[in-house]
């Protein structure tokens, strides 16, 4: 009687172990995720599930929004920025898991203008016209923080100097708190510029956008770190996730999007499966 006992503890042990672990492979991941990766980690997103079944659910929108939230209780597996102020901000903050931390990859600020470009905008000195209507990012938001010290430059060169800088903030309607804001206003032709992204001009967006580079003197690369945070009930998938990111495969969906990588090893998502998950540093 006592073996039938025992054995039948034995098996009910396994059973809820078994039901546990697949629970939690079962289980969806959640990104909090830059705005300005919409488009290319969705697909990103799709493709992940399609090799481990597991679902990435994503909040899109600033990167100072999404630390905010994260800050104030909200729950993610992993934090994608589109600066790495907002994630140094994160890693001395405590909430990181500093070790997994990558920056993969990277893309530049342009100029965007509707596609009739009906202010007749050709290049940056242009926008100190009078009378234009100029979207931009609040100084928080990193495409905000970018223009600033785009503008900053050209304030410091005697070719524009800084009354060019307080014209072009003179023109300034908006100043919005995601980049796909910026990028919505221009395209509907609500303001006759804006900074946005060079990835932000996607092939849906080309019909309506027009964008005018910024010379690499004045302009800044954006870099984009990711990494799982310390509160992550699933850094192992989080991290199978980043994985995926950084493969060829993802790496390639980053370029269709616009952007350019950083670091391209060859990482499979399912070799990773079984890989245990990075160890949280202070």
């Amino acid at each position: 009687m006592i073996e039938k006992r025992i054995f039948a503890v034995v098996i009910a042990v396994l059973v809820l172990a078994t039901s546990a672990s697949y629970a939690q492979e079962s289980k969806e991941i959640t990104a909090f995720t830059a705005a300005s990766l919409t488009g290319a980690f969705t697909e990103i997103g799709q493709m992940y599930k399609n090799e481990t079944n597991i679902s990435v659910v994503f909040n899109f929108d600033g990167s100072q929004v999404l630390r905010t939230q994260i800050e104030n209780g909200a729950y993610a597996d992993i934090f994608v920025s589109a600066n790495t102020k907002q994630m140094n901000l994160m890693k001395n903050e405590g909430f990181m898991n500093n070790s997994s931390i990558t920056v993969f990859t990277r893309t530049k600020p342009v100029i965007i203008v509707p596609k009739d470009n009906p202010a007749k905008i050709q290049s940056i000195s242009d926008l100190a016209k009078p009378g234009l209507k100029i979207v931009i990012g609040t100084k928080d938001v990193p495409i905000g923080d970018y223009t600033l010290q785009i503008l900053a430059k050209l304030a410091n060169d005697s070719a524009f100097g800084p009354g060019f800088t307080k014209k072009v903030m003179a023109n300034v309607v908006s100043n919005e708190t995601n980049v796909n804001y910026i990028t919505s206003k221009v395209a509907l032709g609500e303001a006759d510029a804006g900074f946005a992204y060079k990835s932000d001009v996607t092939k849906d967006l080309a019909s309506k956008i027009t964008k005018i580079e910024i010379p690499d003197k004045y302009n800044v690369i954006a870099e984009y770190p990711m990494g799982i945070l310390k509160q992550s009930k699933y850094p192992a998938q989080a991290q199978e996730f980043i994985n995926l990111v950084k493969s060829d495969k993802g790496m390639a969906v980053l370029e269709k999007y616009g952007f350019e990588p950083v670091i391209s090893p060859a990482v499979s998502v399912k070799a990773a499966s079984n890989a245990t998950a990075p160890k949280a540093t202070a």
